[in-house]
């Protein structure tokens, strides 16, 4: 492993260089498995993939600041890397994809739409917006209980701003100083529609004041910025001092997902003039800058990646999908006969 350069050109904000790696390798796990669902997509063998390149950046940097065990995550459907960067092993995404019965939703779950009550990660839900009820629920009861030094990191995209559910959330979480931190992945694109045909302020963050709660802007593309803007965040929340709402400026490179065909509202020359915001690279040039890692170590790590990507897609798709008598299992609380 290279030896790191001590030069103050890095602004670490307490971040190891053993934290820093761990953010790279998770950037190129989220980026690998990501790629992986619309391949398999394109190859027939799973029916929908949502991709979040260009939002690495931001899930490494939030996972980082994540208190795994006191937290609770209330993510999107574009959160994968975030979701990786908590604990959730790469196999759980995968048997995701494929709907197989290992599942932790048993097969159930739409793509993409994980859970995992160990590691204090609401399920994803497809509804706009709809997370972010559920979030301020938990935080509601985090202060009901008086259970302190705990917070909520609830996580949506630009146009989920525009949703009825997001207002309320938002409004109830600063009058009652609940502990959640608002992050907004604002990626300039809200499926389709651009942020100038949704709202006519150019930041997310000015709708903060109207709520009366503290919002911050932060380059969605430096992993390093976002753990340090989220973590003052979730230790504000979690000293009983209220939300926040954060806006991460970043770019989706990828259509919104395998049904959409992004070439009816964009071209590639517009995509292209935004890869310089490509968190991955961007990353890597930083670190190997900084003499955190080497040319030789960031390849291995690809490598690697790679075979542990391969291998868990190849044990995800040899399991069974559930049997058909399971259909109405877990939908109903005791006895009950489904409707015919």
């Amino acid at each position: 492993m290279a030896k790191a350069i001590d030069t103050p050109a890095l602004e670490r904000h307490g971040l190891s260089d053993e934290q820093l790696r761990a953010m790279l390798r998770n950037m190129i796990v989220q980026r690998t498995v990501d790629n992986r669902g619309f391949q398999l997509n394109r190859q027939g063998k799973i029916p929908f993939a949502t991709g979040s390149e260009g939002h690495e950046g931001i899930h490494a940097g939030a996972a980082q600041a994540f208190h795994r065990g006191r937290d609770v995550l209330a993510p999107y459907y574009r959160d994968i890397g975030l979701c990786l960067g908590i604990g959730m092993p790469p196999l759980d995404a995968l048997l995701s994809m494929f709907a197989r019965a290992a599942d932790i939703s048993g097969g159930r779950q739409f793509p993409n739409h994980y859970t995992n009550k160990k590691l204090g990660m609401l399920s994803v839900s497809s509804i706009i917006a709809a997370q972010c009820t559920h979030a301020v629920g938990v935080a509601y009861a985090f202060k009901l209980r008086k259970e302190h030094d705990r917070a909520v990191l609830c996580t949506f995209g630009d146009g989920a701003t525009s949703e009825g559910e997001w207002h309320e959330s938002v409004n109830f979480a600063a009058i009652h100083k609940l502990p959640v931190v608002f992050l907004c992945e604002n990626n300039e694109w809200a499926i389709s529609t651009p942020r100038e045909h949704q709202m006519a302020i150019k930041d997310i963050i000015a709708k903060a004041e109207g709520y009366g709660l503290p919002g911050v802007k932060v380059d969605g593309s430096d992993p390093i910025a976002v753990y340090a803007v989220v973590n003052a965040a979730l230790e504000r929340a979690r000293a009983g001092e209220g939300p926040t709402l954060v806006e991460a400026k970043c770019y989706r490179f990828l259509s919104h997902t395998t049904d959409d065909d992004d070439r009816t509202y964009r071209t590639r020359e517009e995509i292209e003039r935004h890869r310089y915001l490509d968190p991955v690279p961007r990353f890597e040039k930083l670190l190997l800058e900084q003499g955190i890692v080497s040319a030789d170590d960031i390849a291995a790590l690809k490598k690697e990646v790679l075979a542990e990507v391969n291998a868990v897609t190849d044990e995800a798709e040899a399991l069974p999908y559930p049997e058909p008598a399971e259909l109405y299992a877990n939908v109903y609380e005791g006895t009950h006969e489904p409707w015919l």
